[in-house]
């Protein structure tokens, strides 16, 4: 007797406790409806349980889609080329940069070694036959051309031959000068 006694109170309490839960649920859930219903008008339902809460009204407005498809047409050519004729287009004209020569100026205290290393680590395009051949041109008639380079270039190798240790003298001219 005591058992059952003890089983009914228990369930007692549980059930005590699952409706004091689910009324404040309910009271919860009908204040937030009273609430959303009070501020905007998309929301469209009842306070009750049974009806779900609040749902999201539907538009009235339909859409419709309409798909379309167009015939390709065929397009006449008006001149006709072989596929060995070139396409005339304007060419873009772009002027060449001016050349200078770098002269090399020929000195007798000049080591011809040593000329012809710094030479040749100086400019890109030189090599040592090539560098022996115009040293032996600046010294019979006095100067031989090194080669012709944009203005920057030239100006460049003239200073890195002057800056040698020993010195090594040259000069920068326009290349079509009169």
């Amino acid at each position: 007797m005591r058992q059952i006694s003890a089983f009914l109170i228990l369930f007692l309490g549980l059930i005590s406790t699952a409706h004091a839960f689910t009324s404040s649920v309910t009271t919860t859930n009908v204040a937030f409806v009273r609430q959303t219903q009070s501020t905007t008008l998309l929301f469209a339902g009842g306070e009750s349980e049974k009806e779900g809460g609040a749902a999201i009204a539907k538009p009235k407005v339909g859409v419709e889609t309409k798909q379309v498809t167009k015939q390709k047409a065929k397009s006449v050519q008006k001149s006709k080329s072989k596929a060995s004729d070139p396409i005339s287009r304007k060419e873009d004209e772009f002027e060449d940069a001016p050349l200078f020569k770098v002269i090399l100026i020929g000195d007798e205290s000049y080591d011809q070694a040593h000329v012809i290393e710094r030479m040749c680590e100086i400019m890109e395009d030189m090599d040592e036959n090539r560098a022996a051949t115009i040293f032996k041109q600046a010294q019979q008639g006095g100067q031989a051309m090194c080669g012709k380079y944009p203005l920057e270039h030239a100006e460049m190798y003239k200073e890195q031959l002057i800056r040698s240790d020993p010195m090594i003298y040259s000069d920068v001219e326009e290349e079509n000068k009169k």
